[in-house]
């Protein structure tokens, strides 16, 4: 077999929706040659080898409709493309990314195949192609071949190239509620959420309302923990230091233990709580100001720390820390037992995707250890308890034991320091009572908050802390949607894109255009040349100016590149001539043809509408794709299905009379006579009068007012000029 080989001509990332999904994918052309001569079942000891790599694979249920059914497929015979489909899905799925869509389909040359499969992230959906045809070659020839050295190298590309979980749990909030979102950093957390004038950004628990000012006095532990004392919020004792000795002092005045700890630290990094002797005083000053500029002493307050996350004033989720212990078994030193009966945990890990981290024998651990008598390399006898940590993981969820009262001081002291999302940071005995009653404090008011503790807790159930972020920014079921009109077909395109853009100025919306003539903000053109592109259509959304935009869809984007958006306001098909597209990227059929096309009217949303010409057949079979309303434009009003569509009570633009005419159930309005519209050389170019047709159909889907679309369609050309 080793003169048989899958290769790959062409990779296409697919950025947006597409002719195959509305999800981004990687398109890969896939040549595999003579072995399409050799079908799985006819390789000996095939099926066997590459169930035992890939146990796993038993999941997919394939064409069966049930878990095996993939398996069954190789059994009784099927090609390396199909077979490559579904093992990238599946070290994508062992790396991380569980589910996605796959799909490998032949084309008219012989053993040239696409393969198209979900690409959360391109270069980690890449790698998994890539993983995965070397797996199948290796099943193939009897070959071993590491599985599990392979998931491992996708793993890591998914920890460094996707979002983290705490991000993703926000993103994918969003998602459930139908609100776009765009990535701004390739390999970081900031993420746009909505497009144009109606976005939102956030950088993992920090908004575009999250204040620096704010942000900068959560650093300052000092500075937060005396406004909260001005407006009466329980604070611990205690004042900044500037030296061992004075820490000492400091520690003296306020009375033993105490708890020291970095002015600006963060993550609990050099924080030394229960502290009772000036040698551990003054070695806890040393470690805290290498965290920090500066070092705070303050009263030590019994009981456990606790992590209150406040969203928008209200408390969402509450988790209480623990201290972390070992039992001694006479044979294992203390660093021993921390690695076999704490880290061992698969919860815990270095990554963002590990809800507890590890714990280290850091200065902290080694002050407790030096109370026992004990170091990391002690061997504690046989049951002997070693407390390693006081303030550990905050693992317990304790969301429904919070105090109202305790609630709403967490919630004050967010307000005071002007956090929208803050992580609170308190010492209490018991969270069900109040603070006052049992000497309570609030000890830090952290920024940008970890989330992973609440969507990940030790013990205790998730608590929807995406959720309640996205509905803090966009409250009362805002979309995060401007008016984003598509337009695609085989000729007129440039044209309508410019009159629909050129009437949403004169509405009064400030509005974005990537067309083949060029990137338009309002009336100035910023990037001449073809911008009729994904990355030119992704700029106009990323601009917060922008109210409404317009994009020019040619098929050639939507075959190799996808659209910038996920859904449409307003989906326009001028025409459809297969001619023009057949030949290209693969394109060998009429249906191939329709099903790119379509794409545009698959995206229009509910409340939107699809502007389709009634006078080419199949664009009147594509109104049934349509989840919105469907606006026919006709030059000829005589066509049945413009009759049909009127008597259904549905809205037309047409010409009667010499006239364009907005048809609806309530009769015909005259917008605008064709000798007024120079564009259209009064009615004698058909071509171009049908591009002001559906110009006019997407203005009045979009309420836009008659005279502002007579003035539109009426000057457009002059002015053009």
């Amino acid at each position: 077999m080793t003169s048989k080989d899958i290769k790959f001509r062409e990779i296409r990332h697919l950025r947006g929706p597409n002719m195959w999904t509305y999800r981004p994918v990687l398109e890969a052309i896939v040549d595999i040659g003579d072995l399409e001569d050799f079908p799985s079942n006819t390789i000996p000891g095939y099926y066997e080898r590459l169930k035992a790599m890939l146990p796993s694979l038993y999941e997919h249920r394939c064409s069966y409709g049930e878990p095996g059914g993939f398996l069954r497929r190789v059994e009784e015979g099927t090609w390396p493309a199909h077979i490559l489909e579904h093992v990238t899905l599946e070290l994508q799925n062992l790396a991380g990314l569980p589910g996605g869509f796959g799909k490998a389909r032949e084309i008219s040359e012989r053993g040239v195949y696409k393969v198209v499969v979900r690409a959360w992230q391109e270069q980690v959906t890449r790698a998994a192609l890539q993983e995965a045809r070397d797996l199948i070659m290796a099943a193939m020839e009897d070959r071993p071949f590491d599985v599990e050295a392979a998931v491992e190298r996708l793993a890591d590309l998914v920890d460094s190239r996707c979002l983290g979980p705490s991000t993703a749990s926000i993103v994918d909030a969003a998602d459930d509620r139908h609100i776009p979102y765009i990535r701004l950093l390739e390999n970081g957390n900031l993420v746009q959420l909505g497009y144009g004038a109606a976005m939102r950004r956030i950088w993992t628990a920090e908004t575009d309302r999250t204040s620096a000012i704010a942000e900068g006095i959560s650093r300052d532990k000092d500075l937060t923990k005396s406004l909260l004392q001005c407006c009466g919020v329980p604070v611990p004792e205690g004042r900044e230091a500037d030296s061992p000795d004075d820490a000492w002092e400091a520690a003296q005045e306020i009375g033993l233990p105490v708890c020291v700890k970095p002015v600006d630290g963060n993550h609990g990094r050099g924080v030394f709580i229960d502290i009772h002797s000036r040698e551990e005083v003054e070695t806890a000053y040393r470690v805290a100001l290498d965290e920090g500029s500066g070092v705070l002493v303050e009263r030590s307050i019994p009981g456990s720390e606790h992590r209150l996350l406040i969203i928008g004033g209200k408390l969402v989720a509450a988790n209480r820390g623990d201290v972390v212990k070992v039992i001694g078994d006479g044979r294992q030193t203390v660093r021993e037992l921390v690695e076999t009966q704490i880290n061992s945990d698969p919860r815990r890990g270095p990554s963002e995707s590990h809800p507890l981290s590890n714990i280290r024998m850091d200065s902290a651990a080694r002050i407790e250890l030096s109370r026992q008598k004990l170091d990391p390399d002690s061997i504690p006898e046989e049951g002997c308890e070693v407390l390693i940590q006081r303030n550990a993981n905050h693992e317990f969820d304790v969301t429904d034991d919070v105090h109202p009262e305790t609630a709403a001081i967490a919630s004050l002291a967010a307000r005071i320091v002007g956090l929208d999302i803050a992580g609170i940071d308190l010492v209490v005995e018991d969270i069900s009572k109040p603070l006052a009653e049992q000497g309570g404090a609030i000890v830090e008011v952290n920024a940008g908050p970890g989330l992973l503790m609440h969507l990940k807790p030790g013990v205790g159930k998730p608590r929807p802390v995406g959720q309640a972020i996205v509905e803090h920014l966009f409250p009362n079921e805002a979309t995060g949607r401007i008016p984003v009109i598509g337009i695609t077909g085989s000729y007129g395109k440039t044209t309508v894109a410019q009159l629909v853009a050129r009437m949403l100025i004169l509405s009064g919306r400030h509005t974005g255009l990537a067309c083949s003539n060029g990137l338009y903000l309002d009336r100035r053109q910023s990037e001449k040349g073809d911008c009729a592109r994904w990355e030119h259509a992704n700029r106009v959304l990323m601009n917060r100016a922008i109210q409404a935009a317009v994009f020019e869809n040619g098929s050639d984007t939507i075959v190799t590149e996808g659209l910038a958006y996920d859904r449409c306001q307003i989906g326009i098909v001028t025409n459809i001539d297969a001619a023009r597209h057949i030949g290209r990227h693969y394109i060998d059929t009429p249906e191939q043809v329709f099903n790119i096309l379509r794409t545009q009217v698959d995206l229009v949303l509910k409340t939107g509408a699809g502007i389709l010409n009634a006078r080419e057949p199949e664009l009147v079979e594509m109104a049934d794709l349509c989840d919105g309303e469907v606006i026919f434009f006709a030059y000829d009003p005589s066509l049945p299905a413009i009759t049909e569509h009127l008597e259904h009570g549905k809205r037309a633009v047409i010409v009667r009379y010499g006239q364009i005419m907005l048809a609806s159930s309530e009769g015909e309005i005259s917008l605008a006579k064709l000798k007024d519209i120079p564009l259209t050389d009064g009615g004698k170019n058909v071509p171009q009068t049908e591009n002001v047709l559906a110009a006019v159909g997407a203005a009045w889907a979009l309420g836009i007012s008659p005279d502002v679309m007579r003035t539109g369609i009426e000057t457009f050309f002059i002015e053009q000029q």
